[in-house]
């Protein structure tokens, strides 16, 4: 997970921002953060919501990768965000919040039960009371990995740079442990350099989550089913917990 090279390599890093820009979790989140003091943003990655966060409110970002720590640092904003290098299931600050966040579907590079209930014993730990957490998870129902090959994922992307980059995936699910194995492919149209990665993610059901949670003392106010704000249903693309300490 964290030698993930997607994450970790400066030379895949690059990438990264030309795929996730905005969005509607990021909308949502922003709307979501309206009067929060203070904020922890876990998985912070490149850093687009936590500096997006940052005017008028206390923002830590949290983050294993050094590689988007520093594109993160760089961002308008970036010296208004306390930048922490560390491991989402063990960092401890000194400090509570009034939200926490682990968006852009970071729950799953924690491939395993224990890490997993590592993560939200970092949540219940940093959380105020009165404060609340948001987190999402992809729909395992909906077997979105189906669509990670080379004929359905190939898409155009423009680098600053670099100029045109074509851009697929391809990938190997393990329905014994709903690991999905994921190759990223980044060639420059110029040249036909490849940049290439492996990362192993993991689907979670809504029930799973839900028992980890209220172990960790989490209690659920909201159980959203995308980022449009719908309720949770069996066949939802996200599961997206939404709640507050026990």
């Amino acid at each position: 997970m964290i030698d993930d090279p997607l994450y970790c390599d400066p030379d895949l890093v690059q990438f990264y921002d030309l795929e996730n820009v905005g969005g509607l979790d990021f909308e949502y989140c922003l709307q979501f953060a309206e009067g929060a003091g203070s904020v922890l943003d876990l998985g912070c990655g490149t850093g687009q919501l936590a500096t997006a966060l940052a005017e008028g409110r206390s923002v830590y970002g949290v983050d294993p990768a050094g590689a988007m720590l520093a594109i993160a640092r760089t961002r308008p904003n970036g010296n208004r965000v306390r930048w922490i290098e560390a491991d989402a299931r063990t960092v401890r600050l000194d400090r509570k919040f009034d939200l926490v966040l682990l968006t852009g579907h970071a729950f799953q590079v924690f491939l395993t039960r224990d890490d997993q209930r590592a993560v939200l014993n970092t949540i219940e730990y940093h959380l105020d009371r009165g404060g609340r957490f948001i987190f999402d998870m992809r729909n395992p129902v909906m077997e979105e990995w189906r669509e990670w090959t080379p004929g359905q994922s190939q898409r155009p992307l423009h680098h600053p740079t670099h100029g045109e980059i074509l851009a697929w995936n391809d990938v190997v699910f393990d329905p014994a442990t709903c690991v999905a194995t994921y190759a990223t492919f980044y060639r420059k149209v110029a040249t036909g350099e490849i940049f290439e990665a492996s990362s192993k993610i993991v689907f979670v059901g809504q029930a799973e989550i839900s028992a980890m949670l209220e172990e960790a003392g989490l209690a659920v106010d909201e159980l959203l089913g995308d980022w449009k704000g719908a309720p949770y249903r069996p066949l939802s693309p996200e599961i997206i917990p939404v709640g507050r300490l026990a």
